[in-house]
C-alpha cells in the first residue's frame, strides 16, 4: 500500500533564496542527478511566483502589512511537499495524478486558516524519479494585537505550536486525501521516523533477514562426500570409458560448481546481515540524535526569548535614561529663565536708581542738565553709563577671557 506523504521545512532568508533556485529549475548544473534535463519542460504550476522567493515575501509583507519582528535569521518561508511513491502515481495516472496535486493545494491553502495568497509558489516536479510539488507559503497565523486589534502576523513558531503539531497535519492531510477518493495510508512525519527512505522492518522484510540469519547460523560449505575416481577406475577395469566421461566427471564438475556458488551465496548473505546490523544500529543512534536536536531547538527557542527579552529591557532603559537627561535639562533651563526674569527686573530697577540718582546729583550741585555731568561723567572716568551697552555679551566674553589671562 502506498503512503500519502506531506513534509515541512522551515526556512530563513538565505535558505529560501537556494531553495527557489532549485524549485524553478534556475541552476545551470545541477546538484540532484536524478534530475532528467529532457523531462523539464513537463513540470507546472499551480500558482507561478513572478519574482524570486524573497522579493515575493517582501512584496506579500507590505502589500498585506504583515506584523512580526524579521531579523537575518528569523525563519520567513515554509515549503511543504507532497507525494507518494512511484507506483502510486504509476497507478492512477496522469490525469489523477494532476487532481491529487491540486486537491493538496486546496488542502494547505484551507489548513490553520492560512489563504491561498500567503501561498508563494506551487511547482509539481515530473523531471524526478518520483512525481511531487513543492509548496512555498509564508506561515501566517491570524491574532490580534494588544490593543485588540485584528492582524496578520509573520511567525513560523506560533504557526507550528507544539511538539505534535506535524502529527495533526499528518493526520489531516490524509483523512483530507481520503476523502477525495485516493487510497493511500496514513505517512509517517518526518520526526517520529527520522528517515527518507525504508524503515528498518520493513528492511528486515525486504531482506528476509530473520531467515537469513538462521541459514547463516546453519549452513556448512563442506564438499559433499563423494567417490573417489581413482577407486571407480579400479572397479571399471576392462569397462567402457563412456561411463567415466559422461557420468562422473560431469558430475564432479557439477559438485564444484554448487560448491563454489554456495560460497558467493554465504558470502553475499553474510553482507546483508552486517548491513542490517549497521542499519539497526544507526536506527538506535539516530533516535538520539533527534532527541538531542529537539533539546537544542528548545535551548535555541529560550536563548532567543532570553535575547528578545533582554533586547526590550536595555530598550526600557534607554527611554528612562533619555527621559531623566530631558526632565534635568528641561528643569535647569525653568531655573535659568527664572533667575533671567528676576535679573531682569533688577536691572530695571537699577537703572531707574540710575536716573534718579543723577537728577538729584543735579539738583544738589546745581548742574545745568542731566547730560551734562553724564558726559563729564563718561570723558573723566572712562566709563559708559548706557546700562545695554555695558551688558553687551561680546563684552562679558572679553572680561572672562581677560579675567582667564590675569589668573594664570
Amino acid at each position: 500500500m502506498s503512503y500519502a506523504i506531506v513534509r515541512n521545512e522551515k526556512l530563513t532568508r538565505s535558505q529560501a533564496q537556494g531553495i527557489c533556485v532549485h524549485n524553478d529549475r534556475k541552476a545551470k548544473n545541477h546538484s540532484n542527478k536524478e534530475i532528467d534535463i529532457s523531462k523539464t519542460h513537463l513540470n507546472y504550476y499551480l500558482k507561478k511566483n513572478e519574482l524570486n522567493y524573497i522579493k515575493e515575501f517582501d512584496r506579500l509583507k507590505e502589500e498585506n502589512n504583515l506584523k512580526g519582528q524579521i531579523r537575518s535569521n528569523s525563519i520567513i518561508i515554509c515549503e511543504m511537499i507532497f507525494t507518494s511513491d512511484k507506483e502510486f502515481f504509476e497507478n492512477i495516472g496522469l490525469e489523477e495524478t494532476k487532481r491529487y496535486f491540486e486537491e493538496s493545494y486546496k488542502f494547505i491553502s484551507n489548513y490553520k486558516n492560512l489563504g491561498e495568497k500567503y501561498i508563494i509558489s506551487a511547482v509539481i516536479h515530473l523531471d524526478e524519479g518520483t512525481p511531487h510539488m513543492h509548496l512555498a507559503y509564508i506561515p501566517v497565523i491570524h491574532t490580534t494585537d494588544k490593543q485588540g486589534n485584528k492582524i496578520d502576523k509573520i511567525c513560523a513558531r506560533d504557526f507550528w505550536q507544539g511538539r505534535d503539531s506535524y502529527r495533526k497535519l499528518q493526520n489531516a492531510y490524509f483523512e483530507y486525501v481520503s476523502s477525495k477518493g485516493f487510497k493511500l495510508e496514513r505517512g509517517l512525519p518526518s520526526e517520529e521516523t527520522g528517515r527518507k527512505h525504508e524503515k528498518i522492518q520493513d528492511f528486515k522484510q525486504i531482506t528476509n533477514f530473520e531467515n537469513t540469519k538462521k541459514i547463516l547460523k546453519n549452513i556448512t560449505l563442506d564438499l559433499p562426500i563423494t567417490p573417489n575416481i581413482k577407486d571407480i577406475k579400479k572397479v571399471m577395469i576392462n569397462r567402457d570409458e563412456k561411463i567415466e566421461n559422461e557420468i562422473i566427471n560431469p558430475r564432479d564438475k557439477l559438485i564444484q560448481k554448487l560448491y563454489q556458488e554456495n560460497k558467493s551465496l554465504h558470502k553475499e548473505l553474510s553482507k546483508q546481515a552486517n548491513t542490517v546490523n549497521i542499519a539497526t544500529k544507526y536506527e538506535s543512534e539516530y533516535s538520539k540524535i533527534l532527541e538531542n536536536n529537539e533539546n537544542l531547538k528548545h535551548l535555541n527557542i529560550l536563548l532567543q526569548e532570553e535575547l528578545e527579552n533582554n533586547e526590550k529591557e536595555l530598550e526600557l532603559k534607554f527611554e528612562n535614561k533619555v527621559y531623566d537627561i530631558e526632565h534635568n535639562y528641561k528643569k535647569q533651563i525653568e531655573n535659568l529663565e527664572k533667575e533671567n526674569k528676576t535679573l531682569n527686573k533688577m536691572i530695571d530697577k537699577f537703572k531707574i536708581t540710575i536716573k534718579h540718582f543723577i537728577k538729584w546729583i543735579c539738583h544738589k550741585f546745581s548742574y545745568p542738565s542731566e547730560d551734562e555731568i553724564i558726559r563729564d561723567f563718561e570723558k573723566e572716568t572712562y566709563i559708559d553709563l548706557n546700562v545695554e551697552k555695558q551688558l553687551d555679551i561680546n563684552d562679558f566674553q572679553k572680561d572672562e577671557i581677560e579675567d582667564e589671562y590675569e589668573i594664570e
